[in-house]
Formats: structure tokens, sequence, C-alpha cells
């Protein structure tokens, strides 16, 4: 690996290491403000919003897209649209925040076997990785009390979603700067949720200052914020690596959820988060191992 490539894929691994971390704070900031606001509202003015901004701070960006480049972003923002839908509705319904974010990151397991479709090659190492995630996965989320219904329905179903969407994005942010394809993706998304809510929901907005502080937590940090960084970041590596990484969100969620809303965390869901963390640093060990190398070759 060239220099400049290492630099590149360490540089991503940092940022998508950030993301985990602002989408597990994201899943806090949503569950407060659906307290309040019916949830495709929430998704309406969340993605709106977010892409209004966006699309405000970059607007050159998107006059310069071509057709193409515009066909691969609303395609991207399509299945993000339908994905979210599912999502919300099963943030709604859950009674544990922390098992649905382990089954909506369940996709990101497949995702390097699902990309052979389009013409990836994972290294060796994913696939030593993938049973490891999988199985800690399955303890996270498979634990006693776990059970099938509407809830984890809608996780599923925007789990296998958003792991077709993934691919989609890692291939086109390679090609479209990362403010205008962020920028699309939200505005796209806003206005199929806008539609579902205005079908299946009444829009009530007199709600107390403290569930809109929720809502624009969620709307800069983990929507603005968050989405510009993973598309920037997703454009700098492999889908099959990056993969890996996001896997950190159900762990970082699970911890917030247990320290905000007092979920508890059994062994087995402990045991999980260890088989994950030993699955990604098999999925990056030849990164790991030159960084290692380079720390010991580098002078106190």
């Amino acid at each position: 690996m060239q220099p400049s490539h290492a630099s590149s894929h360490r540089q991503a691994d940092l940022l998508l290491v950030a993301v985990t971390l602002l989408a597990a704070a994201g899943w806090i900031f949503s569950r407060e403000t659906v307290a309040g606001l019916s949830p495709l509202v929430f998704m309406a003015l969340r993605f709106t919003s977010a892409g209004i901004i966006l699309a405000l701070l970059d607007y050159r960006a998107l006059h310069q897209l071509d057709r193409s480049q515009w066909q691969a972003a609303l395609r991207i923002g399509l299945l993000f649209g339908i994905a979210m839908i599912f999502w919300v509705t099963g943030l709604k319904l859950t009674t544990h925040v922390g098992i649905g974010a382990f089954l909506t990151c369940l996709g990101l397991v497949f995702v390097p076997v699902i990309s052979l479709l389009f013409g990836d090659r994972p290294s060796l190492h994913v696939y030593f990785a993938l049973p490891l995630a999988l199985a800690g996965l399955a303890c996270l989320s498979l634990d006693s009390d776990f059970h099938l219904g509407v809830a984890e329905a809608c996780f599923l179903m925007a789990t296998f979603i958003l792991a077709l969407m993934f691919i989609l994005s890692s291939r086109a942010a390679a090609r479209i700067p990362a403010m205008p394809l962020t920028a699309i993706q939200m505005l796209v998304t806003g206005l199929l949720t806008a539609i579902a809510s205005l079908i299946f929901e009444d829009w009530d907005l007199q709600q107390p200052p403290a569930i809109w502080g929720w809502f624009f937590a969620s709307l800069l940090i983990s929507t603005c914020l968050r989405y510009l960084w993973q598309t920037r970041a997703l454009g700098m590596t492999l889908p099959s690596h990056s993969a890996i990484i996001m896997i950190l969100e159900p762990v970082w969620t699970a911890i917030l959820a247990a320290l905000w809303l007092n979920e508890q965390m059994s062994a087995l869901q402990l045991g999980g988060c260890g088989l994950i963390f030993i699955s990604m640093l098999v999925n990056r060990w030849p990164a790991l191992r030159l960084w290692l190398k380079a720390m010991q070759q580098t002078p106190p």
C-alpha cells in the first residue's frame, strides 16, 4: 500500500469511528424527539431541513453535477428515504433502543458479500472478520428478552435497504462531492417522509422547548455533520472495510442507552461487544500491523 493510500484509509477510518459516535448519539436524540413529534413528521422536518442547509452551504456544486451524477444521488436518496420510514417506525415502537441499533447495523456485516455483485473484491481478512462480527451481533440482539415484533420487523426491513444503499453510496461518493451528494440524499428522504406523514399522521408542531432542543441536536449533529462525514469517508475507502467499522454504532448506542435511558446490558451482550471489537481488529489487521511497526520505529 502506498503512503498516500495508507494515509487516506487511516483518515477514512477515523472519520467513520467519529460517524459511529454521532450516529449513536442520534438514536438518543431521535428517541427523545419522537416522545413529542410524530415519527414521520420528525423525519420530514429533520431531513428536509438538513438537505436545505447542506445545499445552501455549497449550492454551486449542485449546479455542476451532470445527469448521471444526479440520477445516482436520487437513487441513493430514494433507498434511504424508504429505509428511514421503516427505521423511525421501529424506533417509536421499540422497548429496547440498544437492540434496535444492533438489528439495524446487522446489514453492514453482509455488505462485503453483497458488494461482490458490484465487482468489489474484499481482502481475505474481511472473511475472517465476518463470522466474528455476526456472532457478536447475535450475542447482542438475540438475548433472552429478544422477540420478533413489529418494531423488530421494521428495523430488519430498514437493515436490508440500508445495506444496498451503503454500497451504492460508497460507489457514488468516489465520483460525486460529499456535500451535494449528502444534500440530495437528505432532500429526497425529507420529501418521501413528508408525503408519508401527510397520509398517515397529523402535524402537531405545538411542542415544548425540550422536544425542539432534541430535534435541533438530531438535525445539526446526527444528521448534517454525521452524514457529511460519512459520505466523505465512504469515498475514501472500500465499503467492505468501512462496513466493519460502522458496526461500532450499536456498541456506542447500547452504552448511551444504558447511561441515558437506563437500559440494561447482559453478560451475553457485553460478550457480543467484545467479539465485534475483535472482528474489527481482524478486518483491519494489515493496516494495524503497519501502524504498530511505524510506532516501534518512531524515536521517543
